[in-house]
């Protein structure tokens, strides 16, 4: 949600289904992105778009979040005030307006709804990996936990 309050310029709330739904679909991409047909995609897409496989799914998944991620730049578009920025979306929607008359600008609406959609990802899943290692080690050393010596944590992990 931080993410969210940065990128979107709001925060989804926990029980809200389309945000559990843009979870899930990250979460299952997550995981897709191991299988072997997917790293075969990776070096051979042309005849990875012939076969079955995970691959398609998560080639669907992250569609549906692109989808996601432009619909919030579409409706940003509607409601912009320029004046008063809300967020990164409407900050790069201003520099579009006054870069509109140069014809090498690199702030389009697809470069937008791309950067838009990298900083929602690598924010969302470089945090969720980060708390998940963190509650692992938390579990594997409990006796560190209590004692507030975190220095030994630290010790610990790098032996």
């Amino acid at each position: 949600n931080i993410i969210c309050s940065i990128v979107f310029g709001d925060r989804f709330d926990y029980e809200d289904e389309k945000f559990l739904t843009l979870i899930d679909w990250i979460e299952e991409n997550n995981k897709l992105q191991t299988s072997i047909q997917t790293q075969l995609y990776n070096f051979f897409p042309t005849v990875m778009d012939y076969l079955p496989g995970p691959h398609k799914v998560l080639i669907k998944n992250f569609e549906k979040v692109d989808k996601f991620t432009t619909d919030i730049v579409v409706e940003h578009q509607k409601t912009l005030d320029p004046t008063c920025p809300r967020d990164f979306i409407d900050a790069f929607l201003n520099k579009m307006e006054q870069e509109k008359g140069n014809v090498h600008t690199k702030f389009t609406v697809e470069t937008l709804s791309r950067t838009t959609l990298d900083l929602f990802l690598a924010g969302t899943g470089t945090t969720s990996t980060t708390l998940r290692f963190a509650i692992l080690i938390l579990h594997k050393y409990p006796e560190i936990v209590g004692n507030g010596n975190s220095l030994k944590l630290f010790n610990r992990l790098w032996d």
